[in-house]
């Protein structure tokens, strides 16, 4: 069993700022790998597809979900489905099952009511301004809160994962002299190019 407080310290510091998003981010984490009975992922093994939009609040969210699950940017096995939810669907690769977990809508609701959200965020204060007599009560009630109270878990389910296997093949633009991964390249007239100069 993973346990969310042993990644709170870390989190916080990869992330940059204490805010309740986060948190619930390795708590909603921590619930799927449970409940799928994993670890977290060194390599590709998890994939989190997470239903956060852009331009919204507590995308922060994705942070807390980095880094308990192990699925990273880098990696590429976290994608944004940009349905503007904060639910995510964690896959075993290995064997395709899968589970859904999100926040509680009544949990988070209670969030947006509290000086955190209403007298700081709403008002342009970057969070990392908040005083920390303000969100830290936020952040262990997160951390604290019993799994009914604060996420649903859906059932382990199969998901049928199509996935497409990395490419090493790569060239250098002739036009700037970057490299370009080959199946993103353009021909611009007689030569090899990257996007951007095919774009010029």
């Amino acid at each position: 069993m993973i346990n969310p407080k042993d990644w709170l310290e870390f989190g916080q510091k990869f992330h940059g700022h204490k805010c309740p998003a986060m948190p619930m981010g390795l708590r909603v984490g921590a619930a799927a790998m449970n409940a799928l009975g994993v670890e977290r992922a060194k390599d590709g093994q998890l994939i989190a597809l997470v239903d956060l939009g852009d331009d919204h609040c507590a995308t922060c969210y994705a942070d807390g979900l980095q880094v308990i699950l192990g699925t990273t940017f880098g990696k590429g096995n976290i994608k944004k489905t940009h349905k503007g939810k904060w639910a995510v669907t964690v896959i075993d690769k290995a064997t395709g099952r899968a589970v859904r977990v999100t926040p509680k809508a009544k949990a988070m609701l209670a969030n947006k009511q509290t000086s955190f959200f209403k007298d700081y965020r709403e008002k342009g204060i970057p969070a990392s301004k908040v005083p920390d007599e303000v969100v830290e009560p936020l952040v262990l009630n997160v951390m604290n809160a019993p799994d009914e109270k604060l996420i649903n878990i859906s059932e382990v389910f199969q998901y049928d994962l199509k996935e497409h296997p990395h490419s090493f093949n790569s060239f250098v633009c002739e036009e700037c002299g970057e490299m370009t991964v080959m199946e993103y390249g353009r021909i611009k007239g007689d030569m090899k190019v990257c996007q951007d100069c095919a774009s010029k």
